[in-house]
């Protein structure tokens, strides 16, 4: 996964705290060990600070993840370093909830807050 892809754009209310939230619910990528195809939703939600991520750009960097052999728990803290060192937000948390494969369903939260 390249974060060069990602784009930002200036926060025209920086002085405002306020979040956004962003859902992908077409996520997929691949199991590394078994090769099948996994399918998940992806949900950012961050208090930006100077930066806002462009969508476009950030649906890209979701497709580079199509065809890799990454699990659950990587993926997640993966995008949440990528889009913090991109954005520098105020706090910014990332929610994938994985579609039930042998009956079971994952899901994998991760936060971070620039005031820690």
């Amino acid at each position: 996964m390249r974060k060069e892809i990602l784009e930002i754009f200036d926060n025209t209310y920086p002085d405002r705290e306020y979040t956004i939230e962003i859902v992908n619910p077409e996520f997929t990528s691949v199991c590394p060990i078994t090769g099948l195809p996994d399918f998940g939703t992806i949900t950012i939600r961050y208090v930006p600070d100077k930066s806002c991520i462009e969508l476009k750009s950030l649906k890209y960097y979701f497709l580079e993840f199509r065809n890799t052999g990454i699990f659950y728990e990587n993926i997640t803290n993966r995008i949440l370093d990528d889009l913090v060192s991109c954005l520098q937000p105020r706090s910014l948390s990332v929610i994938t909830e994985w579609k039930a494969r042998g009956g079971i369903t994952e899901t994998v939260t991760v936060h971070y807050s620039a005031s820690l």
